[in-house]
């Protein structure tokens, strides 16, 4: 465990290894802050990791407060809450601590201290991003407590729009934390079912962006490892949540999904963004029902590369169908439902949640192009759990 420690920049400046939160006040007074706002969501704020943060901070003189008004899912309210809490105490910067909810939330509030346009105009479409008064944005430090969304390295923060219950993605490259925690420690309490859940979500990162169409070497080696990392490290990190070396892995891995899924996603996390805009059910655990049902929809597009990547992943069978059966297995052994219709998606779902899917950021990068009744027969496979191609 010793070697599981070191200072990367890439994408931003991270600081890995077990034992490192106890550098939090160090590195907020490295980006100036005096007066942090931790931001996190309602149950992480009632465990000891988020006191002895605080208390940290404190020893070392700053005026460190909590922020939890946080769901799962993060609406525009959850932000704005936020935005007024930081204001009211008169802090200068914010600690991202949790999981991709309450980092989400907090790259959010980050962003709209100082703007004067609702979240909204700063949707990631065409070059809205442009609209950001940079100067009002204040500095974050990202500590994530789960391994699945990567939100500690990421652009944007995903928020649910009640409008029209869709997750939009708000963006802006500023939007980057400054610096990142990345203690394994902090993930131990993780119960089985959740690690499995954010486990999945990674593998959802990693596997859709090495699956996207695009010229991106970088971030396709980065997702091939990551990958690797989730075989070899997830099983272990469900079986034994105290297993630390396990963690470790498993956190690099997300941060490694979050990197290399700049070069795109795709259908899988378009079927799951209406499931949970609208129903609820956590983001990862939907990513990973679907996940074998958009591969075998794609799999005229990507048989040749899941080849490559069975290869690298030292399975028995260097194909597509060696990828697949690896997948299915992988979801038996840690307790993924097989279908969503076990999560509460019901046949009445597909074809209101079909429109919302197509409409996606992410389906632009699915090796396949879809229709709105592609989406509408995936839900519905997804749903009986019949698993068959276009």
């Amino acid at each position: 465990m010793t070697t599981l420690r070191g200072n990367w920049n890439y994408p931003t400046s991270i600081k890995f290894g077990a034992g490192r939160i106890v550098e939090l006040p160090g590195h907020c007074r490295e980006l100036g802050m005096q007066r942090p706002l931790l931001v996190t969501d309602e149950g992480l704020a009632a465990l000891p990791m988020i006191g002895q943060a605080v208390q940290l901070c404190r020893d070392d003189g700053l005026a460190c407060e909590v922020f939890s008004d946080v769901q799962p899912n993060p609406v525009e309210a959850n932000v704005s809450a936020g935005v007024k809490a930081f204001q009211a105490g008169g802090h200068d910067g914010v600690i991202a601590f949790g999981g991709g909810s309450a980092l989400d939330s907090a790259k959010a509030v980050a962003l709209m201290i100082g703007q004067v346009r609702p979240i909204w105009d700063f949707e990631d479409r065409e070059d809205w991003y442009k609209r950001v008064i940079v100067a009002g944005m204040v500095p974050v430090v990202a500590v994530p407590t789960t391994a699945g969304t990567g939100s500690e390295v990421g652009r944007a923060s995903v928020i649910t729009d009640l409008r029209d219950h869709t997750k939009k993605i708000i963006f802006h490259p500023n939007m980057m934390p400054s610096i990142v925690l990345e203690d394994p420690e902090l993930t131990v309490g993780l119960p089985p079912r959740i690690t499995a859940a954010v486990g999945m979500d990674a593998l959802s990162h990693n596997l859709e962006a090495y699956c996207a169409p695009g010229y991106h070497p970088m971030a396709e080696g980065i997702a091939v490892e990551g990958m690797r990392l989730i075989k070899e490290w997830l099983p272990r990190a469900v079986s034994n949540g105290a297993d630390v070396e396990a963690r470790a892995y498993m956190l690099v891995a997300s941060s490694m999904g979050a990197t290399a899924f700049q070069k795109g996603l795709g259908a899988m996390h378009s079927l799951s963004h209406p499931c949970s805009a609208n129903l609820g059910t956590h983001h990862g655990l939907t990513n990973a029902v679907v996940m074998p049902y958009v591969l075998e929809w794609n799999r005229a597009a990507i048989e040749e590369k899941l080849a490559r990547l069975a290869a690298w992943l030292g399975l028995r069978e260097h194909s597509y169908a060696g990828v697949l059966d690896w997948v299915l297995d992988l979801r038996r052994e840690i307790g993924i439902p097989n279908t969503l219709g076990e999560i509460g998606v019901k046949e009445g779902h597909a074809a209101p949640f079909a429109p919302q899917a197509f409409a996606d950021p992410s389906t632009g990068g699915n090796p396949v192009a879809l229709t709105v009744s592609d989406f509408e027969q995936l839900y519905r496979n997804c749903i009986r759990g019949d698993l068959r191609s276009n």
